[in-house]
């Protein structure tokens, strides 16, 4: 198989990543990624030296391919499947981009933030910081939640970006299922909520879900 993802199943941009995967159709080869193990971490470096996933490899091309927004546009120009991720239009296009940039720095981040805080020792808490990323994860919400009021397909059943899956509803699965775990959406925003009921009934949201099942007593609680 030409395609290998290199992942881990817990890893919200990696799910990110898988969700276009699914949608998209391409056959690919799992890679799980422990990096706690010196050699499979080693191996990462080698592909990308950031050392952070998801990597799609794609021998076929030869090309190495980090970040999750790339790897859904390399799979919508180079391995195109029955779901257009990325919209012809180029303002719809842009509009897609814009939505999964939003996700991304004012959902994902400020939720890892706030994950990556109860990994610390005791010691190093941070706070300030998880406060700031709460702010930040409930001004989001509030944000979204009038986009889908004023979207009114959105509101009743649609998705993102109009009629069809994009590149944004790949970005909102795992950043609106992880962020209401650790901040919840609420009653104050139904309809971000029923957006978020529709994205886990998706099925390949739902095989990201079930696949990630055996791991999620690894997720840190609070503490």
């Amino acid at each position: 198989m030409s395609l290998t993802l290199h992942y881990h199943p817990l890893s919200s941009f990696c799910w990110k990543a898988l969700v276009g995967l699914y949608e998209n159709g391409a056959p690919f080869t799992p890679n799980m990624v422990n990096l706690g193990d010196p050699a499979e971490r080693a191996a990462l470096l080698a592909l990308w030296p950031i050392g952070r996933f998801p990597v799609l490899r794609d021998e076929k091309r030869g090309e190495t391919v980090p970040e999750s927004s790339i790897v859904i546009e390399y799979l919508d120009r180079h391995y195109p499947g029955t779901v257009k991720l990325i919209p012809d239009d180029p303002e719809l296009a842009l509009q897609t981009r814009l939505r999964d940039r939003f996700l991304d720095l004012y959902v994902h981040l400020p939720l890892q933030k706030i994950v990556g805080d109860r990994l610390r020792p005791a010691g190093s808490k941070d706070p300030r910081g998880v406060a700031e990323a709460r702010a930040q994860l409930r001004t989001s919400y509030a944000i979204l939640d009038q986009q889908l009021i004023l979207d009114q397909q959105l509101a009743h059943g649609g998705w993102m970006m109009g009629d069809q899956v994009s590149l944004a509803d790949c970005a909102a699965a795992p950043a609106l299922f992880y962020g209401n775990k650790v901040e919840p959406i609420g009653e104050g925003h139904p309809h971000l909520g029923a957006y978020l009921e529709r994205l886990k009934a998706r099925p390949s949201f739902a095989r990201v879900l079930k696949e990630a099942e055996p791991y999620f007593g690894m997720f840190p609680k609070e503490n």
